[in-house]
Formats: structure tokens, C-alpha cells, sequence
């Protein structure tokens, strides 16, 4: 029975760590361009700065082995941990725009580093018969982090200034730390990384074996980047007022579908979630495509929870799943770097677009995304299959 228990100390206390950072995270995001443009900074600066942060995350995941190698999976978390408070504390104390880029920075590396091994230590506390369950857990903290922590900290900054602002995401920081420190999983010798047969940036950023959900979360990341970005400008396109609760509706629908999604994951593999993710998502875009009204754009949001809610650990899961388990940490960073080269590409891409032809048209780019998405999994179930029956009758010969 202790075999199959999720719900130990060690992944409660990852959870709440992996929580927690988002929380911090999504305090800052949409108020540090708000105070970047307060101290000065052009629209040119403001991009800047928000846009290092998730290419310095990329960088340090290319030396996730070295890393580990060199200080374990606990310390590389502990270090990822400990940039983001400095970073997140310094933002107050700065007071130029290369001195905020320079902390963007450090923040990205630490965070970086600390999704990276939360999630990696994660999959090995989690029974591998309930990886799929426990992963979709594990992501929870950081929606419900989506939902309230950027309202949480606009009001901050409005009503009582940067200061307190930056001092309450150091704060939140500092909890990750110490739920962390209570983690007392150990790291078994015969678990250090392997290093890959070739050793090319290509195979830093992606991990062999990893190519089919690598490319998958590379086109999700350009689908949920683009909605949680640019609904609003969207909604405001078409004259929808309050369009914040479009997340509040989506985080609920995330909730209901991550524990059943993991269970079916575990029971019947990776296709049977990621298809049905997948048609749930297109279908919350072809919804926000006709959207007039808050309630059509709210039934939008109820798909894409449910898809959301689908995909984002199952693609992480499929990643953890085929690889060695040496290898985990490497996979971790592989789905992370995929996210954000899916987001970070297609928001730069897509605003682009939407500048030319408006919100509304630039999401039918979006659904084209998503259309391939699914096409590109179908082919992958549909090939593997006769080769799942020759290897069958191959073993049983």
C-alpha cells in the first residue's frame, strides 16, 4: 500500500513549493512592466523586460545535468530558489531600467532552475503507477496562482506601492524555501544523469526520445500563451466587459479535469488525454472566435479548463514517462523549455499578427496551431500501433 500512497510528505511539501514560486511569479508579471514604465522605460524596454526573463529560464536548463552533478536535485533547487528571492526582493531597490533588466535575469535563471527540479523530484516521489495523478496535482498550485496572484498584485501596487509589492513576493519566495527544506527525499548514486549520446544544444533543449510531446507542447505553449496573454485585448476588440472572468471560470474547469485527466493517463496512457485536450481546446478557441458576449466568452473558458487542465500535465507526464529515470531531471527541463519557446515565439509572432489584422482574426492562426496539434498526435497513436502489434508478436514468438 505504501507503494501507491501520493499523498506523502515529501510531495505535499513539493506541491506546496511548486505553488508557491508560481505565486510569486504571477505577483510580478503584470505589475513589473506597470512600474518599469513609472521609472521610465519605453515600450522598446518594457519587451525587454519581460521577455529575458524566459530566456534566461531556457539557458540555465541547458546545464540541468552539470547541475546535478555537481550539487544534486535538492541544492539546484535550493539555488534556483534562493535567485528568485534576491531577484524578487531587489526589484524595489532598483531604481534603472539595466539594473531591473539585469534582476529579470536572475530571476529567469532562478526560476528556471527551481520549476525544473520541483517538478523532477516530483516524478520521484510520485508511485510510478499514479505518475500521471500526481503530476496533474502538482500543477494545481500554479493555476490557482494564475488566477488570484496578478489581481493580488495590481492591488498591491496601486494601494500600497512597489516596496510592499516586492517585499510579499520575496515573502512568498521565502515560504517556497522553507517548504522545500522540508521535502527529505533522498537521491540515490545510481540516479545521477547519464550524459546523452550526443551532447548538442539541440539535445539540451530536448531530450532523446522526447521529440513527438516536445513538439506537441512547443504548439500548445503558442495556443495557452496567446489566450492567456491577449484574451482581454481580444475581448476589449469586441466590446466585453469584464473579461477577468474568463480565468476565474477556466481555473474552476482546470480543477475538476486535472485529477480525473491523471487517473485516465495512468490507466489507459498518454493518447486517450492528450486527444480529447486537445479537441477541448480547439473547440474553446472556435467558441472565443464567435464570442459577442461575456457569457459565450465564459463557455469559452469552461473548455479550456477542461483542455488546459488535460494537457499540460499529460504532456509533462508522457515526457517523464519515456525516459530513464536518471534522466527525469533532463525531460523536466526539456518540457519547461518547450513551453517557452511555444509561448515566447508565438506571442512575438501573434502580436505581430493581431497588430495587422486585430485579435479576433489573429486567433484563427491560434486554432490552426491546435488543428495541427491534433492532427500531429492522431498520426503519431495510429503509426505506433502496428508497430506495438510486431513487437507483440515478436515477444510472443
Amino acid at each position: 500500500m505504501s507503494k501507491t500512497n501520493l499523498w506523502t510528505k515529501n510531495f505535499i511539501a513539493l506541491v506546496a513549493t511548486n505553488g508557491l514560486l508560481f505565486a510569486s511569479f504571477h505577483v510580478l508579471l503584470p505589475t513589473l512592466p506597470i512600474y518599469a514604465g513609472n521609472i521610465g522605460a519605453n515600450g522598446v524596454q518594457i519587451g525587454i523586460i519581460s521577455g529575458i526573463f524566459g530566456f534566461s529560464a531556457i539557458f540555465i536548463r541547458l546545464f540541468t545535468d552539470t547541475g546535478i552533478r555537481a550539487f544534486g536535485k535538492k541544492n539546484c533547487l535550493y539555488i534556483g530558489l534562493f535567485l528568485s528571492l534576491f531577484s524578487t526582493l531587489s526589484y524595489a531597490f532598483f531604481n534603472s531600467i539595466g539594473q531591473i533588466i539585469a534582476a529579470r535575469v536572475i530571476h529567469g535563471l532562478g526560476f528556471g532552475l527551481s520549476t525544473t527540479f520541483s517538478a523532477a523530484l516530483a516524478a520521484d516521489v510520485i508511485p510510478a503507477a499514479r505518475r500521471g495523478e500526481g503530476i496533474g496535482y502538482l500543477g494545481l498550485g500554479s493555476t490557482i496562482a494564475m488566477a488570484l496572484a496578478p489581481a493580488a498584485g495590481l492591488t498591491l501596487l496601486s494601494d500600497f506601492g512597489p516596496l510592499l509589492l516586492c517585499i510579499f513576493s520575496a515573502l512568498v519566495t521565502f515560504g517556497a524555501v522553507l517548504t522545500a527544506y522540508s521535502c527529505t527525499t533522498s537521491e540515490p548514486i545510481s540516479d545521477l544523469p547519464t550524459p546523452p549520446i550526443h551532447s548538442s544544444i539541440y539535445n539540451k533543449l530536448c531530450e532523446r526520445g522526447t521529440g513527438m510531446p516536445a513538439l506537441l507542447t512547443i504548439l500548445f505553449g503558442i495556443a495557452y500563451g496567446s489566450v492567456n496573454t491577449f484574451i482581454a485585448l481580444m475581448a476589449a476588440e469586441v466590446g466585453i466587459a469584464n473579461s477577468g472572468c474568463f480565468f476565474i471560470v477556466g481555473t474552476l474547469f482546470v480543477f475538476l479535469s486535472r485529477p480525473f485527466g491523471g487517473r485516465l493517463l495512468d490507466l489507459k496512457g498518454p493518447f486517450w488525454v492528450i486527444l480529447p485536450g486537445g479537441l477541448l481546446y480547439a473547440c474553446a478557441l472556435i467558441i472565443i472566435l464567435s464570442a459577442k458576449s461575456l457569457p459565450v466568452l465564459l463557455a469559452g473558458a469552461v473548455l479550456y479548463g477542461l483542455g488546459a487542465g488535460l494537457l499540460l500535465p499529460a504532456l509533462m507526464t508522457w515526457m517523464l514517462n519515456v525516459v530513464r529515470a536518471d534522466r527525469r531531471s533532463a525531460a523536466s527541463a526539456t518540457f519547461y523549455n518547450m513551453l517557452d519557446i511555444g509561448t515566447s515565439s508565438g506571442l512575438l509572432i501573434l502580436g505581430g499578427v493581431a497588430g495587422n489584422i486585430g485579435y479576433v482574426n489573429m486567433y484563427k492562426y491560434v486554432l490552426g496551431a491546435m488543428v495541427l496539434f491534433i492532427f500531429l498526435i492522431l498520426i503519431h497513436h495510429f503509426l505506433r500501433q502496428p508497430k506495438k502489434a510486431l513487437e507483440l508478436e515478436e515477444n510472443e514468438s
